[in-house]
């Protein structure tokens, strides 16, 4: 999976190199390779940066009726970017998300603080222009009875899969709720960063920013692994994907996604059960049970506190909740 995400980064860079001027293109290209050497971003977060630049010198092009220069950049006013941000905005029928809007200013100001640090030129109607207001939504976790459900084979017993199918789907659903992992992070794993069964009890984890840190995994969760594991009908070798799909690749996202929906209608549970609220219901147990944001905050991999800082909240919103629906005076107000 990592080759391949490294695959579609590849590509964005060299689409929006290929749009450029010659001055244009070796700035980007300085500034491409500052951000996989020095700031060690994900091919992920690469990708997408490259393609948000790209988007905006095309729109900034359409706006200024020229491929782009340095200069141009250098000249523009705000009313210039506010153009380039409507224009982005008004795409698709129903326009694009404040999130996305965001993350596309945000490249574009990432390669102009790489031109003022070069030398290049100051871009400060980027600086200028405020980012979407972004409207922060609680995470919504499960019940731990549900998700304890979720992660369990018997759930799915009834369905005609193979048995391997579904030893794998709930080993990857238990590693979400047990140990809080993306689910990038847990498809990500290879069979070299489990422990030997009975020989420890934390993995390798890779995150993201290619960052890595070790994780707890409880002794159930492992013994599903294993089970998993001697269940699966293709050779996994220490340096390949751990999860396989269903001809021997690595296993799609999308796959444990539609097991989970499968499993939603079943269990009745809402639109909310995902894959991710398995890793936002590890954190609110964690919570409600006394743990500390600050080694939540490790286990989840989180860069920023404030990040983590959002679960307390949840928990908050739960035991209002609670209170409400038991108190008697709360049920007569």
């Amino acid at each position: 999976m990592a080759s391949t995400d490294a695959q579609k980064a590849e590509r964005a860079e060299r689409g929006l190199l290929a749009g450029a001027t010659p001055e244009m293109g070796a700035a980007l290209a300085g500034w491409l390779a500052r951000l996989g050497h020095e700031r060690r971003l994900s091919p992920k977060t690469r990708e997408a940066y490259a393609r948000d630049v790209s988007t905006f010198l095309g729109l900034l092009a359409q706006h200024l009726g020229r491929r782009p220069g340095l200069d141009d950049l250098a000249g523009l006013n705000p009313r210039d970017v506010r153009a380039v941000i409507a224009a982005r905005r008004a795409e698709g029928p129903e326009g694009i998300a404040p999130r996305t809007q965001m993350r596309f200013l945000a490249a574009a100001r990432s390669f102009a603080r790489h031109l003022e640090r070069e030398g290049l030129g100051k871009v400060g109607a980027l600086a200028a222009v405020r980012a979407p207001r972004i409207a922060r939504t609680l995470p919504r976790p499960l019940a731990p009875a549900d998700a304890r459900a979720l992660a369990d084979p018997a759930t799915r017993a009834g369905e005609e899969r193979e048995p391997w199918v579904l030893a794998r789907d709930a080993a990857v659903l238990a590693l979400l709720y047990g140990s809080g992992l993306r689910i990038s992070e847990a498809l990500g794993l290879m069979r070299r960063d489990m422990p030997e069964p009975g020989r420890g009890d934390q993995i390798l984890v890779h995150g993201k920013g290619g960052k890595t840190r070790m994780v707890p995994v409880l002794r159930p969760v492992l013994e599903m692994i294993d089970a998993y594991a001697r269940a699966c009908p293709y050779d996994l070798e220490p340096t390949a994907p751990l999860f396989r799909g269903a001809k021997g690749g690595p296993l799609s996202p999308r796959i444990v996604q539609l097991a989970v929906e499968r499993m939603r209608g079943a269990l009745g549970l809402p639109d909310s059960a995902t894959p991710h609220a398995l890793r936002h219901s590890f954190a609110t147990h964690l919570l409600g049970r006394g743990g500390d944001l600050r080694s939540i905050q490790e286990l989840l991999g989180h860069a920023s506190l404030s990040t983590t800082q959002i679960y307390a909240a949840v928990d908050s919103a739960t035991l209002m909740a609670a209170w409400k629906a038991a108190h008697p005076r709360a049920r007569q107000d």
